[in-house]
Parts: C-alpha cells; sequence; structure tokens
C-alpha cells in the first residue's frame, strides 16, 4: 500500500529487499508544476511513487536516481524551458526546477537512521525539518526555530504530518467524499454509531469506525493538519463532534444542512457557553457554493472549501 509521505514508502521498498533514492524539489522558478518539497521515492528497479514535476521529467529522474543507487553519490539536477523546443529540454509545461537525488544509506546519502526519524515524526503526527549541505552533504533533522537556512548551500524543508479527514455519519454523500479526499493526499475515518450506515460493505477498503464520535476523537486529536465533517443530519452524533471542532486547531470545521439547520445548531452551541466568535468557525452549509445537487456534487464542494482554507490560511473564519 502506497503512501503519500515518501520517507515511509522508502522504508516500504526497501523491507522488500530493494536499495531506493528519494528524489526531493528544491528550488522552482516561474510556472513549474510542483512545489518546494515534493518528492518521488525510486526503486532500484525503476518502481516510483510521487512526483516532482507531475509527469514532465519524472523518466529523467528516475534513471538519475537509479544511476545515484550504483555509486552512492548524491547529485542535483535542474530542468526547465529555455527555447521553443520545449519537449527537448524536459519542463513542457513552463518554469524551471531543481531536484535533489539522494540514493539511501549508501555514500554520500543519508543513512536509515535518518530516514526513521523522519518516519517516526510522521507517525506521532509532529512536524520535522530536514536539512542537507549541498557541498559536504552533512545533514540535520529536528525542530529547528526557523525552517529555512540562510547558508545558499543547505536545503531546508520541513516535513508536516499527513493529512487527515474525520467524517462524522456513514451517509451516501461519505461514499463519494472519502475516496476524493483520499485521492487529495488525506487518511479518511468514517465514524458512525450506526450500525446500517457503518456496514464495512458500504465503504469497501475504506477505514469505518462504528463508535459514537465522543468515544474515538478529543479535541487533541484534531491537529492543525486535521479537517472534521459531519454529515449524519444528527445533532445527538454531529453535535458533539463540532464541540471537539471549536476547541481543537483543527484547519476545517464543516457541517452538512440547510440554513435552518445551521441556525438550529448556532443557537444549540450558544446554549453551551460557545461564543460568536467560535461558531463562526463552523462552515455551515458545508462546501463552496458551486450550486451542488447530488451527493457526489457536494462532496466536490466540500473538497474545493476544504481545499482553499488549507492552501489559503487568510480565508478561514
Amino acid at each position: 500500500m502506497t503512501t503519500e509521505h515518501m520517507p515511509t514508502q522508502i522504508l516500504e521498498i526497501m523491507r522488500s529487499g530493494k536499495q531506493a533514492a528519494i528524489a526531493t524539489v528544491i528550488e522552482t522558478w516561474g510556472s513549474a508544476p510542483r512545489p518546494v518539497g515534493s518528492q518521488l521515492a525510486i526503486a532500484e528497479d525503476g518502481l516510483f511513487f510521487g512526483s516532482v514535476s507531475g509527469g514532465c521529467v519524472e523518466g529523467a529522474v528516475v534513471l538519475e536516481a537509479q544511476n545515484a543507487i550504483k555509486t552512492g553519490q548524491p547529485t542535483v539536477l535542474e530542468f526547465g524551458v529555455a527555447d521553443d523546443d520545449a519537449f527537448s529540454v524536459g519542463l513542457a509545461c513552463g518554469g524551471d526546477i531543481k531536484i535533489l537525488v539522494e540514493p539511501i544509506d549508501q555514500g554520500d546519502g543519508p543513512n536509515l537512521d535518518l530516514i526513521n526519524a523522519l518516519v517516526n515524526a510522521e507517525t506521532k503526527r509532529q512536524p520535522i525539518d530536514y536539512r542537507v549541505n549541498l557541498k559536504t552533504w552533512a545533514r540535520s533533522v529536528g525542530l529547528f526555530e526557523t525552517p529555512q537556512d540562510e547558508n545558499a548551500n543547505v536545503f531546508s524543508f520541513r516535513f508536516e504530518p499527513r493529512l487527515k479527514l474525520y467524517v462524522i455519519g456513514a451517509v451516501h454523500i461519505a461514499q463519494h467524499l472519502s475516496p476524493m479526499a483520499q485521492m487529495a493526499g488525506y487518511d479518511v475515518h468514517i465514524i458512525d454509531p450506526r450500525d446500517s450506515f457503518a456496514a464495512a460493505e458500504r465503504f469497501d477498503g475504506q477505514t469505518v469506525l462504528n463508535e459514537w464520535p465522543e468515544d474515538v476523537i478529543s479535541a487533541n486529536t484534531l491537529d492543525h493538519r486535521t479537517a472534521l465533517v459531519t454529515l449524519s443530519h444528527d445533532p445527538k452524533i454531529d453535535l458533539p463532534a463540532l464541540e471537539m471542532g471549536l476547541k481543537s486547531h483543527a484547519f476545517y470545521v464543516g457541517a452538512l444542512g440547510s440554513r435552518r439547520t445551521q441556525g438550529k445548531r448556532v443557537a444549540a452551541l450558544r446554549q453551551l457557553g460557545y461564543c460568536e466568535t467560535d461558531i463562526a468557525k463552523i462552515h455551515g452549509p458545508v462546501g463552496a457554493d458551486i450550486g451542488a445537487r447530488t451527493p457526489a456534487e457536494i462532496a466536490v464542494s466540500i473538497m474545493s472549501q476544504m481545499t482553499e482554507r488549507l492552501r489559503r490560511p487568510e480565508t478561514r473564519p
């Protein structure tokens, strides 16, 4: 099973008995398709996971990674469009990118202890910084006061915990929202105490918990990389989850329901002692206003609004 966390993917490759390398976007200019920190995990046989350019230069990066695995020598690659003959240069969509390729546990590449430190931080949902000197290949990991390094020869990047989404209510919309969120890189947990709704057969291969929300999550569970969406339409299920969302650092809290339902929900939260500033954190009715009607369209609207709140924090209530 693949993961969006490339250090974890590296360990999975190496546990299968293969050597591996990791490729990381360390600098971009113009309209480069992937941001700094985007990664590929590459096995010695050419199998790879992730992306560094959306498909433009992955083939060339994989070949360089295979060579780095053989030599034990890290390398920095540059791709861009210098003239009209874009395809021969590599980055047909425009812009320029610089990519660091590092063989794992070989030569001047990072050792397994370092990769394990990155994976352990991810397991504990803790941010962690990775630094590498591109001249000496000296490396360090930790939570530094300043994520970036002013040294021009040093690349610094902060690994954040994987995105997580708690869906409260195993309803029809959840059947569409869950796979969409998974494709966007979220670790999804669907929670519903109702047996008929939380039947595993309705959510093939997805994590469904037949529990009350308050028995599974807490305000501490909902960190800054977590979103919470309530869909059950049952206040006994939704309201306790929303209370935890209001007390948490979750970057997104959404609640399904009409404006009338939202009004009743707001009144109930006021009676529980929540102020207007707290209540304003809830996106209700949930989702971007795109005229969605069907369960699938509503799921698209929720993903749209979640993505905006994640990528444009200034738009959060």
